[in-house]
């Protein structure tokens, strides 16, 4: 959890210096227009939508999935996993529509209702580290040799564990800091607060729940070590402990939590997926009905096809497990544009005013450019090879939009200065592939020379990205094209 949270610190950085200067919805998808133009972003606007209406499928799962430890009928169990049932499929369809309701309202009505959940959230942990401490903590469990010890498998399954086990997946939510910039009053003192802020104080919340869930597991649990470990519940290990240590009450409590959290976290990639297509149909790489906004300034139409695309997910991935690697290292990529967006910038537009700027020069857009390909690296070839297949698809869409849309609405593909992201996302596949990580991996570069080869190519990469990119007036040019006017701009409540 620890590494975890370091490697995500250095990308989000980047975003931090970004979404200060250009306070813009749909960041993510805009920085890398004004650096590299049209192609650069639909590429990385492609997967980040991807995956953020994939998030909401999968936040929607995880509640459905601990939902069925008292209503069995929504999952059943194939080959091991969890997957949806029909009944569970519509229960999940349902809540969707729910929450896509709930973000019709605005952001002022969706930020009061989230709060509550988030206080609630936030109360539960506190209860559940106090209360699990209290009732059992064998410090012995954290360095026992019986238990198996510290690394007992060494330290390449710690990092194969950080994309894989949902680890870097579970800090991911930094990007609503980024995504809701431009609604914000104060985007210079909030967007740095939101995005440090959020990984630091998740990651303490992280660390202190496995210090407790560590200490206070049943020692006969653990008879066969930490491999052997296993719950009769599948869907709520949390809960089952604290009925093996008597305290019902918690269970209870964990049980709600288990869906409500879950809930929450998809109730606002809800929000945040339309404002992605949003940002794709303002440059020119989504047809113009991505752009209607309700009375509440809020992307409709994009938040209809956010609900299509969600229920569609259930039925190729209608479990957990199966979808958190794709998502992990699909968000992974479409932030790992932000490094190098904010190195190229800084010599476009050097005398942009930067209220938030990192010290170091390259230094650390760099660190956050290698910490974005290690995840990938480590997520595995068996999870890969999907993610960069959707990634070819995504240019086949890109060509349809080119071939039957309205030519003077669609920018200048600038496929001159954006072209570096077919070298990026190539190499990963070669090196994913070459590596020991995951199922269909050929195993050639073996833990270390993998690590050391894919810094190497980071280096390459960051090179080239950085002198293929545009010229400063077209920087402004781009800057200046996509601009909302006052009765265009998206909800600002």
């Amino acid at each position: 959890w620890a590494l975890g949270a370091l490697l995500i610190i250095f990308v989000a950085l980047n975003y931090s210096e970004l979404g200060v200067m250009f306070p813009v919805a749909g960041g993510v998808v805009r920085y890398p227009h004004y650096a590299f133009g049209s192609f650069a972003s639909y590429t990385s606007g492609w997967i980040t939508w991807l995956s953020a209406a994939g998030t909401v499928g999968i936040e929607v799962l995880a509640a459905v999935q601990y939902a069925s430890s008292y209503m069995p009928w929504l999952m059943e169990s194939k080959e091991g996993v969890l997957v949806l049932t029909v009944p569970g499929i519509f229960v999940s369809i349902a809540m969707v529509a729910v929450f896509c309701v709930i973000n019709m309202f605005g952001v002022k009505f969706f930020a009061q209702f989230n709060n509550v959940l988030v206080w609630w959230k936030l109360l539960v942990i506190v209860l559940v580290f106090i209360g699990l401490a209290l009732l059992a903590f064998n410090p012995g469990h954290f360095h026992m040799p019986e238990f198996g010890g510290f690394a007992p498998n060494g330290i390449a399954p710690i990092f194969a564990a950080l994309p894989a086990a949902g680890i870097v997946f579970s800090y991911l939510g930094f990007r609503q800091g980024v995504e809701f910039a431009g609604e914000t009053k104060n985007p210079q003192r909030n967007v740095p607060f939101a995005v440090i802020g959020s990984i630091v104080l998740t990651g303490i919340i992280y660390i202190l729940l496995q210090v407790a869930f560590i200490g206070a597991i049943p020692t006969d649990l653990l008879k066969d070590g930490w491999g052997g470990l296993s719950f009769s519940n599948s869907a709520g290990p949390w809960a089952e402990i604290a009925i093996m240590l008597g305290a019902m009450w918690l269970a209870i409590i964990l049980y709600i939590d288990a869906v409500v959290s879950p809930a929450d976290t998809g109730l606002i990639f809800t929000a945040l997926t339309p404002r992605l297509s949003y940002s794709q149909a303002r440059v020119g790489n989504a047809p113009s009905a991505m752009t209607k906004l309700n009375k509440k300034g809020i992307p409709w139409f994009g938040l209809l096809i956010t609900f299509i695309v969600a229920c569609f997910l259930f039925f190729p991935f209608p479990s957990w497990a199966k979808m958190v690697g794709f998502i992990t290292s699909g968000t992974v990529i479409s932030f790992g544009s932000g490094p190098i967006t904010v190195a190229a910038l800084r010599r476009q537009l050097p005398d942009q005013e930067r209220p938030f700027r990192l010290p170091g020069g390259d230094v650390l857009p760099f660190l956050g450019f290698l910490a974005a390909n290690l995840i990938v690296f480590w997520t595995g070839w068996d999870t890969n090879w999907k993610l960069f297949l959707a990634m070819a698809l995504g240019y086949v869409v890109l060509g349809l939009h080119y071939a039957f849309s309205d030519r003077s609405k669609i920018p200048p593909l600038q496929f001159k200065s954006g072209w570096w992201m077919i070298l990026w996302l190539g190499g990963l596949a070669v090196l994913s592939l070459l590596s020991n990580y995951g199922e269909g991996a050929m195993g050639v570069l073996t833990f270390g020379w993998g690590e050391l080869v894919c810094t190497i190519f980071t280096a390459i990469v960051f090179y080239v990205g950085i002198k293929t990119r545009l010229k400063s007036e077209e920087v402004v040019t781009n800057v200046e094209n996509t601009k909302e006017t006052a009765a265009e701009h998206i909800d600002g409540e």
